[in-house]
């Protein structure tokens, strides 16, 4: 549980965190090289040498293939549409069976494809990017639920297949029967939150395979089952990008729009490198070459995001759906970010990488937060207090002008009573008269108000913290805290607090 749950907890309903889209591309390595490639038409085809009509008839063959199958699939093969394709795409599915191709979109795309090089009987394969037509095939996978498979239909048949998490996990829910309400790719009601969370953190390297080499093997029938075993002529998966979220799913609307603003309004400078560095684990030097800023975009929308860069990432966190706050971290080069291979098998350790992302970009946040007042304290201090002996105290005024100025003025000097920054030292200086000092327990919970964002946490549990009481009009007192705890901050700036001076324990 790390400090921004543990602060919220009371509000939250359930969380969870899991990968949320998976971008995977796929390649057969031994063709990236042209005289391997050169070696498989030779010895499995009998064909030498492959010249550029070889490779055209190879590409018309495919295209061929897929009007074919689309017509007995009954599956319809449209333009790009304009717009986000997801959203175009979505009524396809309303009616889908498992397994079932839905609708096939043809676009103009680049990709990497093997090119003829030469005339007459000379000639060699090297690989060149192009825009080509590309064939994207939408899914309604029977474990995986919504997704597409991108094929080239230029040898070797580079591909790009796009999952998400939280289809499969909807999927596993349904096997086990737990009850769960999902809006697009978050789950809000779930009756089970702790089946949910192992069930996320059960995904494998495996999974991805599995799903991959199935629908590979369907929609790339080039190549035969022989040639597959003998010369290993299959796609191989690597991440081209990834997003990890965790999900805080809130009890009440009004507390998270609450807390969703004070993040906007507070989290401004999470783009500084020393903010970057704690929340990514990587140092910033004078090398560094990217982007280094924080940005709110989407403001013309009901949910803005906050975004974080990082060199080919970022971290970010928004609200959807009113009552879903999501914390979320991205990256498009898995190597070049977290230094973690990009083949899918390795993620487990990028799953723990990226877990820990989320975990510091939350603790950042409550850093800032801590600064700050959320949990109604001094609302709670306009209420009457009621003593044991069955005295009535009427609360504070806060908004009333005089009393205001008093805290004010409290503030400003409060840094008079620290005189010097050893705690020990200042416990000896201060004068007595009209100064007591207490140790930090023998204080009412009521203590509430913290000024400055730089001041250190302090421990109400700490051996090691004093408070000087000063006296003031209206039996108010100021208090200033003074910690050796280093844990936090190494900063020995005071915290000052407002409470009444009956809430003071004898």
């Amino acid at each position: 549980m790390n400090a921004f749950f543990e602060h919220h907890q009371d509000n939250i309903k359930f969380s969870y965190r899991c990968f949320d889209r998976l971008l995977l591309n796929g390649c057969i390595q031994s063709f990236l090289d042209g005289a391997r490639a050169q070696g498989f038409f030779w010895v499995y085809r009998k064909i030498y040498p492959v010249s550029r009509n070889v490779l055209r008839d190879v590409a018309n063959q495919y295209h061929h293939w897929v009007e074919h199958s689309a017509a007995k699939w009954g599956t319809e093969i449209v333009g790009n549409p304009e717009g986000r394709r997801d959203d175009f795409v979505e009524p396809y599915f309303g009616n889908a069976q498992p397994d079932q191709v839905v609708v096939i979109i043809k676009a103009r795309e680049p990709a990497g494809l093997m090119t003829a090089i030469g005339e007459g009987k000379k000639w060699h394969l090297e690989t060149k990017y192009r825009w080509v037509n590309q064939y994207n095939f939408y899914i309604q996978d029977a474990q995986w639920g919504p997704m597409f498979v991108r094929v080239c239909p230029y040898f070797p048949f580079s591909t790009r297949i796009c999952l998400n998490q939280h289809h499969w996990l909807a999927e596993k829910m349904k096997q086990a029967g737990i009850r769960f309400t999902q809006t697009g790719n978050a789950f809000r009601q779930c009756s089970d939150p702790e089946a949910l969370q192992r069930m996320a953190d059960s995904l494998t390297a495996q999974d991805l395979i599995r799903c991959g080499h199935k629908w590979l093997n369907r929609l790339i029938p080039f190549f035969r089952g022989q040639e597959r075993r003998e010369n290993g002529c299959w796609h191989q998966l690597f991440f081209s990008q990834v997003e990890f979220c965790e999900n805080l799913i809130f009890r009440r609307r009004a507390a998270l729009d609450q807390l969703g603003e004070r993040l906007l309004d507070a989290n401004r400078n999470l783009g500084r490198p020393d903010k970057l560095t704690v929340i990514f684990g990587r140092r910033v030097t004078k090398q560094y070459q990217g982007k280094l800023q924080t940005e709110i975009e989407d403001l013309h929308l009901g949910n803005p995001v906050m975004r974080s860069y990082y060199k080919n990432g970022f971290a970010k966190h928004y609200v959807r759906d009113h009552d879903v706050l999501r914390i979320e971290a991205a990256t498009n080069n898995v190597y070049q970010d977290y230094h973690i291979n990009k083949a899918v098998d390795n993620l487990i350790p990028l799953r723990e990488k990226m877990q820990v992302i989320t975990t510091r970009y939350q603790e950042v946040q409550q850093d800032i937060l801590e600064t700050f007042l959320d949990r109604g304290e001094l609302r709670s201090l306009g209420q009457p207090t009621l003593l044991t002996n069955g005295k009535r105290i009427p609360g504070l005024k806060l908004d009333h002008p005089r009393q205001l100025a008093v805290m004010s003025s409290l503030v400003r000097f409060s840094h008079v009573a620290l005189g010097t920054p050893s705690p020990r030292r200042n416990y000896k200086r201060l004068p007595p008269r009209r100064s007591e000092y207490l140790p930090i327990n023998a204080l009412s919970p009521r203590c509430v108000m913290s000024c400055g964002s730089s001041a250190p946490k302090v421990s109400s549990k700490s051996s090691h913290t004093l408070v000087a009481i000063s006296s003031c009009p209206r039996d108010i007192a100021s208090v200033c805290c003074f910690s050796n705890s280093s844990t936090r901050s190494t900063h020995r700036s005071p915290l000052a607090f407002f409470i009444p001076i009956q809430e003071i324990a004898p």
